[in-house]
């Protein structure tokens, strides 16, 4: 069983985003462990870039944030390996093809399994074009999580055969950010995905409160609270790990 698999082991997965850098990593490295003891199952770190094209505001100005403070991949990577010392729970890195194209895809997955993350999500990744850092993922032992956004059944249940790690299921259109409220029929992409693989699923992009949360796990095998959690890092600055574990706990709880 692959590592992030065992996110879901235990009921529903509480996934918690967090960016990388904003406003530093100190901050950051108290988040998660405060997210880690409050009951996130999986940490997903956003290394930032210049054009984070599927976030909104909010995750945008986390990126911006970072990068003006002088945050790097090579910084990062440093932090998660020290992080790794006492965070056990799975991690994945959130980030752009750019990122790992500018890297190197061989150099960046290498690296990905040496410091001991589990998987990477790279949202403007297209199904078709995975091929393309694929091979560098199985040779050096990461998943890459594939992104599952309304979509005809067809398509829904091509990227449900080949999925590994987990699927993101983006929950409405628009790019990521808090949603009032959940429109899309979840339930029937849940259940193509069901009909084409065992990997679990989790729904992400706009969920911010414990009654979504809730509505969510009914549906899917964990949820995913993004700008959430950066908002907390951009208003509480480096008082803000207090807060994100109780937000955790919250959210963990109403799943339950």
């Amino acid at each position: 069983m692959s590592n992030i698999r065992k996110a879901f082991e235990n009921g529903k997965a509480f996934i918690a985003f967090i960016p990388c850098g904003d406003p530093e990593l100190d901050t950051t490295a108290a988040a998660v462990r405060a997210a880690a003891a409050n009951g996130a199952d999986l940490i997903e770190l956003g290394i930032p870039f210049s054009d984070p094209t599927a976030e909104g505001p909010v995750m945008q100005g986390a990126s911006f944030r970072a990068l003006r403070g002088g945050i790097t991949t090579d910084k990062i990577f440093a932090f998660v390996k020290e992080l790794r010392r006492d965070v056990t729970i799975p991690m994945v890195f959130m980030t752009y093809s750019n990122v790992v194209f500018s890297y190197s895809a061989d150099r960046f997955f290498s690296a990905c399994r040496d410091l001991g993350a589990d998987g990477v999500i790279l949202p403007d990744l297209p199904f078709e074009e995975k091929e393309e850092f694929l091979p560098f993922c199985h040779k050096y032992g990461i998943e890459l999580v594939s992104l599952i956004a309304p979509a005809p059944e067809s398509r829904i249940a091509a990227i449900a055969k080949e999925a590994e790690g987990f699927l993101y299921i983006v929950s409405g259109p628009g790019a990521a950010g808090a949603k009032n409220e959940i429109k899309t029929d979840l339930a029937s992409i849940v259940s193509v995905i069901r009909k084409n693989t065992d990997v679990p699923c989790a729904v992400g992009f706009g969920i911010s409160t414990p009654e979504q949360a809730k509505e969510m796990a009914d549906i899917a095998d964990g949820i995913i609270a993004n700008s959430a959690i950066a908002k907390l890092l951009e208003t509480c600055g480096a008082d803000a790990p207090g807060h994100i574990g109780r937000y955790v706990k919250s959210m963990k709880a109403a799943m339950q």
